[in-house]
């Protein structure tokens, strides 16, 4: 079993983003916090929020999603990590890449693509009028 309860290649793959950005473990100051919200009891009894500051850049990030402390102490360090990234990478960071293709998506498509996309419906639309069965009127 690793530092976190969750699978060894996870925190691999954890261990190279840090590596891959030159974040090292002794410049994360790390303090557990007792969480809010839902929980109940186990939530008012255990300090399962966990607080992450990485000295260099004064970056903070808190993370209080699940009751495990060992579980939010990963998901904790994910989230330092996409912060040190978007730092330094800016645009090439993975996440702006995330959000840019998401935009892309939602913008309105151009007049000729929409004319080009509405003649493709309207084909196919008669392709399927004349598979319908044939009504004939035999007297």
């Amino acid at each position: 079993m690793g530092l976190f309860s969750v699978s060894q290649a996870k925190e691999e793959a954890l261990a190279e983003k840090m590596k891959s950005l030159n974040i090292r473990e002794e410049d994360v100051h790390e303090s557990f916090i007792r969480s809010s919200g839902k929980g109940g009891q186990h939530v008012n009894k255990t300090s399962t929020c966990v607080y992450l500051r990485h000295l260099p850049t004064g970056l903070e990030v808190k993370c209080q999603e699940g009751r495990s402390q060992s579980l939010n102490r990963y998901r904790a360090r994910l989230l330092l990590v996409k912060k040190i990234d978007q730092l330094l990478r800016g645009k090439e960071s993975e996440e702006v890449q995330r959000i840019e293709k998401i935009r892309r998506q939602k913008r309105k498509r151009s007049k000729r693509s929409k004319e080009k996309l509405l003649a493709d419906k309207r084909m196919t639309s008669e392709k399927k009028k004349m598979r319908a069965p044939v009504s004939g009127h035999e007297a």
